[in-house]
This record gives structure tokens, sequence and C-alpha cells, in this order.
């Protein structure tokens, strides 16, 4: 279709909707007042709403028709107090603990009592008698562990539960005795997250850049109040809504991870606009509402980009995926708020004075057509587009070579810092009994149908098949229920819970050995406890992240394909986030799972790819690379439908967008890379994955890649079929309806 046929806007496009958002713009920035006494306000009432009536969060979530649940409600039907959720508080003396009878004796009375407890083994055998091996008290004598059972998952009962478990084993501590819990109970004793580092070293840094990229600190601090304004009630509205739905604990660690990040991009872009207009001598009101009409319009596509890409977790089926999404969202809806609202109310109640703390001479934005850097630059690519295509596409594929070894799993305790007591107790029990004890396996058998008199022989037959099973370090004794219904007992697998070979073990046992036992019996056999439902939810985030990648990359596809009414464009976006997040992905295997810094991080030892890190890290990648994508693509768009010159708006685009995405990609890669320093080493994956993404998505594909591409295609690139033209809705980002 040639360049004249798609000059005029199509209505849908016209300025009916920017009409509105300028409305907004320059009403919020006429009321500044009110505007900022609002959000005030809002942030106040949130914030005491949520202290008040807020949930609390925990990584306790189900799993319903998998085996390891099957497996817990059969045992909880039968033998309730098996069934319960177990934790390990694990005793430790450099003298023998059978010197300390009376006390580990008044401790488990003590646990006993307390409310949600259904049981409390004593490590220590009768008087008189010699521990089993194998049993619940080391060899030497010197270590043990008190099992503790709860009715529900210790993280649901608050903090305030551990003072009862403090006290009841306080007796033990005052004897000399190290006592450490293990397990959920561990991970509840653990200090509440604290992110607050993270959070300033990447404000700090935002502060630096800004100052840098605008040289005022007037304009420097517009961004970083709006996004710390829109974190902060995001955060509250998130706490309120965990008090209807259970959230994980990392949740609100993403969230404002995500939301602090899109805040300050989505308030640069716009302010951006703001100044520039300000310098071409534009009144402060009417240009709080052209920004909001333009780059304001960009704004919101792109945050409804990174929410649609955000819901795509859904399709996991899995809702402790699909709330971590959900609470991303939320704060990505903030962010897009402030940036419309309180951001031109503050640009309204500073007026003129933008620049009146100035660092240095303002610099206007490039108008384009001129002989800047990045001009040049974009020559270069147009003389050599294959260079500097093969050039991108080999540093994304070396990045991503160790994705070809990935080992999703789940993170141990004994990845985390001994400062945390569940760290200590996974210590203990490895040293003790084998890394395997820290991950103990329930085999539960339902023997109802089985006849009265098979089941000894179906009881020796299981028995000698867990005995002989390569991987099994030992197995109890199958004990029955009191009706007789049921069969159970506890496996320990040789390695640690986070290995691989635990959990082709866990699969082995479920899928194989278990079954042939009890073949032809009758009965029917579950494997269950925390490792075997770490691995069930393994399974069906692995079987099922290729049909999420599917879904996010199809809606992304179309959202592209809409707004630039381009079919290879769409096609190019789509191909060019895959490998950029190929690459983040294999830099995250290096150095987590290769163990290429990973200690420098923090993190002892090699550990596997948390399950769903993968498909989070793509869902909120694929979404916030569409803001540079968007915000560069619309001025290449833009100087095509104005001139009908596909190369020059490469150049064109690059020489007015690249300051600010610049600035806009060194901030979000600075806030990403603060929370590496979290004592959540998920979130240090999440944060050093995101950091290089972006970073990737900065400075790989737009300054190799997408140029080199976009002068290959040439007008090619914004062809779209005609059946495609008619049926697809028109988005307009900048709100000009493709017209200067």
């Amino acid at each position: 279709m040639p360049p004249s046929a798609r000059r005029v806007p199509p209505a849908a496009a016209r300025p009916g909707g920017r009409a509105v958002l300028r409305r907004l713009g320059s009403w919020c920035a006429r009321h500044s007042l009110v505007v900022i006494v609002l959000w005030i306000v809002a942030l106040a009432g949130i914030q005491a709403a949520n202290k008040s009536v807020g949930g609390t969060y925990s990584d306790d979530f189900s799993l319903p028709g998998t085996q390891a649940q099957q497996g817990k409600d059969v045992l909880q039907a039968h033998e309730p107090a098996a069934a319960g959720t177990s934790s390990q508080v694990v005793l430790h003396d450099a003298g023998q603990l059978t010197g300390f009878q009376p006390q580990i004796a008044q401790a488990v009375s003590s646990l006993q009592q307390l409310p949600h407890v259904l049981s409390a083994q004593n490590p220590l055998p009768p008087p008189g008698q010699s521990a089993p091996p194998g049993g619940p008290l080391s060899a030497d004598g010197l270590t043990g562990y008190i099992t503790v059972r709860f009715d529900t998952a210790p993280a649901l009962l608050g903090t305030g539960y551990l003072a009862g478990v403090d006290a009841a084993v306080a007796p033990l501590r005052q004897a000399g005795v190290q006592v450490e819990y293990g397990g959920p109970l561990g991970e509840l004793a653990r200090p509440a997250p604290d992110d607050r580092a993270s959070e300033v070293i990447g404000f700090a840094v935002a502060v630096v850049v800004l100052l840098v990229g605008f040289g005022s600190a007037v304009a420097a601090g517009l961004p970083l109040v709006t996004a710390l304004f829109a974190a902060v009630v995001g955060l509250g509205v998130l706490g309120l809504v965990a008090a209807l739905s259970t959230f994980a604990t990392v949740a609100p660690t993403l969230a404002t991870m995500i939301g602090i990040g899109v805040g300050i991009d989505y308030a640069l872009f716009l302010l951006t606009r703001h100044r520039q207009n300000l310098m071409d001598g534009v009144d402060p009101v009417a240009s709080a509402g052209q920004a909001v009409a333009t780059s304001g319009r960009a704004v919101l596509v792109s945050g409804c980009t990174v929410i649609i890409a955000l819901s795509g977790l859904s399709v996991s089926g899995i809702s402790f995926i699909a709330k971590l999404g959900a609470a991303a969202a939320v704060t990505v809806v903030s962010a897009v708020l402030g940036a419309l609202t309180l951001l031109p109310a503050l640009m309204g109640l500073i007026g003129p004075r933008m620049d009146r703390v100035a660092v240095r001479r303002p610099v206007a934005e490039a108008a384009g057509g001129g002989e800047g850097g990045w001009d040049r630059y974009a020559r270069r690519v147009e003389e050599h587009p294959w260079r500097y295509l093969v050039a991108g596409v080999v540093v994304l594929v070396v990045l991503s070579v160790p994705l070809l070894s990935i080992q999703l799993g789940h993170i141990g305790d004994g990845a985390d810092s001994t400062d945390f007591t569940d760290r200590r107790a996974y210590d203990l029990m490895s040293q003790a009994f084998g890394p395997g004890s820290n991950g103990p396996l329930t085999v539960v058998v339902d023997q109802g149908a089985v006849p009265a008199g098979a089941r000894a022989g179906l009881q020796s037959s299981l028995q000698q098949a867990l005995a002989g099973t390569p991987g099994v370090a030992s197995a109890t004794a199958l004990q029955a229920s009191p009706d007789g219904v049921v069969l159970f007992d506890t496996v320990i697998p040789v390695g640690a819970p986070q290995e691989r070979a635990t959990t082709d073990l866990v699969n082995h046992l479920s899928d194989t050995v278990l079954p042939d036992a009890a073949a032809g019996s009758g009965a029917k056999t579950y494997l269950t406890g925390n490792t075997a439902a770490q691995v069930d939810f393994l399974d069906i985030v692995s079987s099922r992240l290729v049909l999420i990648i599917a879904v996010v990359v199809g809606l992304a596809f179309l959202i592209i394909l809409a707004v630039f009414r381009g079919l290879l464009v769409a096609v190019k976006a789509a191909v060019l986030n895959l490998l950029s997040i190929a690459a983040s992905y294999g830099v995250v295997v290096a150095v987590f799972q290769w163990g290429w810094g990973g200690p420098a991080l923090g993190v002892a030892g090699k550990v596997p790819i948390e399950s769903y890190v993968p498909m989070m890290m793509f869902a909120i990648v694929f979404g916030l690379s569409m803001d540079y994508e968007i915000f560069l693509l619309s001025r290449v768009h833009e100087f095509w439908l104005r001139t009908g010159h596909s190369r020059d708006a490469v150049a064109h685009a690059l020489g007015i967008t690249a300051r600010v995405i610049s600035c806009a990609a060194l901030i979000m890669v600075s806030v990403f890379a603060a929370f590496i320093v979290s004592d959540n080493v998920v979130i240090k994956m999440m944060g050093l994955g995101l950091a290089v993404s972006v970073l990737v998505d900065a400075t790989v594909v737009r300054l190799l890649l997408v140029p080199a591409v976009m002068t290959l295609l040439g007008p090619a690139a914004w062809w779209t079929p005609r059946f495609l033209d008619r049926v697809l809705p028109h988005i307009d980002t900048e709100g000009r309806g493709g017209m200067p």
C-alpha cells in the first residue's frame, strides 16, 4: 500500500479519545492541589485500611487433582494426625542429647498443647531402650529432631504464633541446647522481607540518571515522586485484596519491583514531552494536557499491554502463578493512574519553574533530520544492515547457550543465608541424617479394596520395593491407620530436595515402583509430602510453559499488529523479544544453576531455576519490552506515514527517542538489579533476569537488531493484508491519528 494511501487517520483513531485525555491532563494541571490532596488522602486511607484489615502473604497452596494432594486427602480422612503439615524442631548439642531428657520431654509436651498442633514426636527412645537406626536421633546422639504436625500450614498462623513455640522450647535453650526450626515452621520464623535497601539503591541510581538526563533537580524528582506514590497505593490495594485471597510471600516484592520500574518509565515519557512543550513556549496547563493526550496515550497502551501479558499467566491453571501476575498488575494499574493524573497535577503546580534548580543546561528533544550522533549511527546501520543484524543475533545466541541445560526445580533451604533458622536447621539435618532428611516423602496406600487375607502380602511387597529402590536412603516400616484402610510410611531420599536425582526418584516411585508393587491387589498408591508436591508443581509448570509462551506472544503480536498495521513489524517484535528473553534466561542459568557468580550474590552453591521463574519472567519481560517497542516504533511509523521514507524513519526515530529510552532503560535496569541484594533467592533470580532482559532489549535489540531489520524490510514492514486491516481495531499510541 503506497504511503499516500495511509496518511489519513482512520475514524476510530481520530482525536475523540485524545480529547478526553487532553481534558483529563489539563484539568489535573489546573486543579493541581485538589488532585494531589486526593492522592494523599487515598494513600493514607488505603494504608490505614491495610493495617487494620489487610491480609498476609504465604506460600501455602494446593494443587487439586495431583497425586500429592490426593494422597494428603486420603491420609487426612483416615489418619489426620499423620496428614498434617510437618515441620522439624532440630536439636543439637556438643554432648549427648539423652542428657537433656527432662527438658526435651517438657518441650514436646508443651508443643503438643499448642493450638493447631496435631502431634509432636519425642526424638529420644524410652528410658532403657536404644534409639532405632534411621530414627529422629543421630547415630552419635548429638542431633535430633522433634517432628511437629500442624492441622494447617504454619505460614497461615501468623508470626505471633512463634511466641508459643519459642516458649515451649525455652527450657532447652536455657540448658544450652541449640534449637532451630526447619521446614514451614522455619519459613514462618524468618524476618519479614525488608526491601528497603533495594528500593533505596534503585531510587538513588534513578536520581543520578534523571539528573544527568534532565539537568534539573525538579524535573528529576517528578518521576520518582509519582512512581513512589503510585507504588505505595498499589501495594496497599494488594494488601486489601490479600485479605480475600492468599498471595505468595514474593508477591509484594514482585509488585514493588514492577510498579516502581514502570512508574518511573511512564512518568519519564510524559515529562519528556511536557518539558519540550515548555521549551517551545506552551502554557504549562495546556502543555500538561497535550502531554497526556499524546505520550499519555502511549503509556495507556503500554500499561494495557503489560497487564495483558501478566494476565496470560492465568493460562497456567495454577492460582499461585496467576495471582503473582495479578499482584504485579495491581501496581502497573496504579503506575498508569499516577502518570495520567498525579504527574499532570505536579506539572501544573510547578508551572514554568521546571528548570529552576538546574545542574546543567537543559537539552531539548531532537527534532530529527539533523546529523546528530544517533542519526549518523543509523546511517551506518542502513549501509551495512546484515552486518549489524548478524552481530546482534550472535550476541543473543551466545547468551542463550546456557538455556539448553536449564534445570527447573525448587530451591531448598540450603541455598538461603545462615542468618535464617531454617537454613541452620537444614545444615544440622544434612550433617546428622543426610541431605535427603530435609525432604522426606510420605507413601500412602489405600488398601480398602484389598481382601483382608492379601493385605500382609501387599505390605511386604511394598516394603521390599521401597528398600530396593536406588536413591532411597531409608524407609520406615509401613503403619496402618486406626481403621486399617490406609498404610503409610516415610521415605528419605539420598539427595537433597532440590537435586535432580530427588525429582527423578519422586517420579520413579509414584509412576513405577509403587504401582508395580501394588499391581493386581486393588490398592491405590500415592506419594505425598512437601517435596512430592513441589515435583507435581514442577510437572504442571513445565507442561504449560509452552502454552503460556504461545498465548503471551500471540497477544503481543496482535497488539503490535493493531497499533502499527504492519504484519512483518509484528512478527519482528515477537521474534526479537523471544531472542531477548532467551538471552536473559541463559544468564540466569549461568549465574545460579552453573554457579558463575551465585556465591557473590549470596547464594550458597548451585541451585536449580525455581520452576515458576521462567514463566513469570516471560510474561513480565514480554510486557515491559512493549514499552520501548511502542515508543520507538510509533516514531518510526509516524515519520514514515508523513514522508514515505522508510529508511530515514529509523534514523529519525533513534534521534528523538535515544536519550529518553536510554534513561528509562537504565533506571529500569537499576531498579531490577537492586533487588539482587534481597535475602530471597527467587527475588534475586527475578531481579537479575529482568535487569539483563531490559539491558539487552535497550542495547542489542534497539541499537543493532531493530534498525537492521527495519532497514532490510523497508516499506514492506508496514504491509497488512486487506482482510486484517478491516477487522483489526485502530489504536493510535500518540493520539495523533498517525499525523505529525
